[in-house]
């Protein structure tokens, strides 16, 4: 994990992300892409002819956003070795996705938003639509990541065939850390099936890999985010991992509501790797 990108808006949500980030360059010794996206009035780009807008102004509105970015990249990145920052003038997304094929970036790392629904948190954002169509992994948070010391990483999955790819990008990602790996597969009423023949596809999907530190789990609930997140705050989960596809984001997986008890601080960051 060589380079990691970090888009920001100077929220909150953003902040958790770069506390986030700034913890894992840390232990992974990673670079770090600190990218703001600035979505300028048609009088900015077009230096004021027949606008609002002059050159003197434009370039003053600028320099604030460097100056505020660099404050920012101070503040939370002071202790990282090698912290890069770029302003970029795109809508956020098609920004985001360039800049990090452009750069090679290996994980990109954003906030969210939401209370407790899962949905709230990816469904319907800029961040999903990351998720939904990077190439590359995505980190989700909506949790302060400033005392991050990872242990535990879940990853949440059907074990079918077509979910190695992910699981081997996973490992990849996991192999940064000293974490034990917990392998997670809810059953639900609606597609339940026997503990027996759960732990079975389990060991046969992960007989290829020369894995060390896990466990493999079996986790009955009334509905697989629930299964997910239960499961995640009963081993105190610092990442939860998932593949998800291109066509429908993680709706396939998220597509209920998830009940109010579950609370703000139950919400653990979500890796996700596209398939």
């Amino acid at each position: 994990m060589k380079k990691i990108l970090v888009p920001t808006d100077f929220s909150k949500p953003s902040e958790y992300a770069s506390k986030l980030a700034s913890k894992l360059a840390e232990k992974a010794n990673s670079e770090v892409h600190l990218l703001h996206m600035v979505e300028l009035p048609t009088g900015i780009i077009d230096m004021g002819s027949g606008t609002n807008f002059s050159i003197p102004e434009s370039m003053l509105y600028i320099r604030k956003v460097r100056d505020r970015l660099i404050d920012y990249k101070q503040q939370f990145f002071s202790r990282n070795e090698i912290v890069k920052h770029a302003i970029r003038f795109q809508n956020p997304y098609d920004g985001i996705c360039d800049y990090a094929k452009k750069h090679n970036v290996d994980l990109i790392i954003m906030g969210a938003k939401g209370h407790t629904n899962l949905e709230e948190i990816l469904i319907g954002s800029n961040t999903e639509k990351i998720v939904r169509n990077s190439e590359i992994p995505v980190i989700a948070t909506k949790k302060n990541g400033e005392n991050f010391d990872p242990k535990n990483f879940v990853f949440a999955s059907s074990f079918k065939p077509e979910k190695n790819q992910a699981f081997e990008r996973f490992l990849e990602f996991a192999s940064n850390f000293d974490i034990k790996i917990h392998l997670l597969k809810v059953n639900t009423p609606q597609k339940f099936e026997n503990t027996q023949e759960t732990n079975q596809r389990i060991k046969n999907f992960i007989k290829k890999y020369d894995l060390k530190n896990y466990s493999i789990n079996v986790y009955n609930d009334s509905s697989i985010e629930k299964g997910i997140l239960n499961f995640s705050n009963k081993i105190n989960a610092d990442i939860i991992a998932l593949a998800t596809h291109g066509r429908s984001g993680l709706s396939h997986i998220f597509n209920g509501s998830i009940t109010k008890h579950l609370s703000k601080k139950s919400i653990k960051p979500m890796l996700t790797f596209k398939i």
